[in-house]
């Protein structure tokens, strides 16, 4: 459906004002990234050049994350300018309701919403996977693990521990736990290196293998040894990407896997349910811009509005994170605890309005 004419005016004012928010808000956290890369410079063959580019890759993911607040304080700041030029009385006196105007930004929100999902499911877990697989090939190193110990990883009955994750998704100094129906141990096996070689396969170098029998052991020592599992090199991808920076689909997989193995997984069900409500933000966003457009200059100069409209954005980032952990640490239901802060924030929106219209 084609846009009315004072629809084409606000989302040229809107589109423009939410881009120059989004770049200044973008170049200061890619620089306040860096500074935090620049404690990996030197490390093995990592050099200030890979940290540039790992800075670089992991813009989309910085855009994906700063969206809802770019959006806000964009929406505000052309809205209170509008106010200012008096085009908003204008268009309110001309007959235009607060009903007009929240469907107007359904209309242009749908497109925020739009990209934001196409960035989030198509970009952002790519260029999050190249730039880990970037560092880690500058470093001549391994991914990081969650434990000192290493990663650990459950399949059916047997217990994976890996102390390192290589770049080629190589498994470095590993150990396989393996139990019986008893859960006993029934055997426990040490291999240098595992290289991934078909569906379902693993090629192990330099394994020790350890099988207990009663009270008895005996060592079996091979050269290489294939080793089935069900694990496979884009379930080890998960130990370096958050789950915020997961594809939908990646999220549905290693849940089932973690489902599979009676695991948690209300880290991953709330990532989830935050992919699918995420793109619905930028219409809360731009609702809650509404009533600073609707006071009058007396009520406040144009920086002041900005100024509520940025602590409101770092109000809904931090209260996203929060309850995302604050979901995982209380096993609240994951759809409660992706929707909430939006509701929250829809609810202030809505109450603001009431508030202004009723002054």
């Amino acid at each position: 459906m084609a846009l009315k004419i004072y629809e084409r005016h606000l989302a040229r004012e809107i589109y423009v004002a939410v881009a120059f928010i989004l770049l200044a808000f973008l170049m200061l956290f890619a620089f306040f990234d860096l500074i935090h890369e620049l404690e990996s410079v030197g490390r093995g063959g990592y050099k200030l050049q890979h940290a540039l580019g790992f800075v670089a890759i992991t813009l989309p993911g910085r855009v994906y994350e700063l969206f809802p607040i770019g959006i806000l304080i964009g929406t505000l700041y052309a809205l209170v300018t509008l106010a200012r030029h008096s085009e908003i009385a204008v268009l309110r006196a001309s007959g235009l309701s607060t009903r007009d105007f929240i469907g107007s930004f359904m209309r242009l929100g749908s497109v925020f919403a739009v990209l934001i999902f196409l960035v989030g499911e198509f970009v952002v877990p790519f260029s999050e996977q190249y730039a880990q697989h970037w560092k880690l090939k500058a470093q001549g190193n391994v991914v990081a693990s969650e434990f000192r110990s290493g990663a650990w990883v459950k399949d059916d009955r047997t217990f994976i521990n890996v102390a390192e994750v290589g770049s080629d998704s190589s498994l470095n100094s590993l150990r396989i736990f393996e139990f019986d129906h008893q859960f006993h141990l029934s055997s426990m096996s040490e291999a240098k290196k595992g290289h991934f070689v078909a569906d379902g396969e693993w090629l192990l170098d330099d394994v020790v293998r350890t099988v207990f029998s009663g009270e008895t052991a005996r060592v079996e020592r091979y050269a290489s040894q294939r080793w089935k599992s069900a694990l496979n090199p884009e379930l080890f991808v998960v130990l370096m990407i958050s789950p915020d920076r997961m594809s939908i689909f990646n999220l549905v997989r290693y849940i089932t896997h973690l489902s599979a193995n009676q695991q948690k997984t209300n880290r991953y069900e709330i990532a989830f349910w935050k992919k699918l409500t995420y793109p619905l933000t930028p219409l809360v966003m731009m609702v809650l811009a509404l009533p600073f457009a609707y006071l009058q200059d007396r009520m406040g100069v144009t920086s002041t509005r900005v100024f509520m409209g940025v602590m409101l954005g770092v109000a809904f980032h931090m209260l996203n994170g929060l309850f995302s952990n604050l979901g995982t640490i209380n096993s609240w239901p994951p759809f409660l605890s992706a929707i909430t802060p939006s509701l929250l924030f829809l609810l202030v929106a809505m109450s603001l309005l009431w508030w202004v219209e009723r002054r």
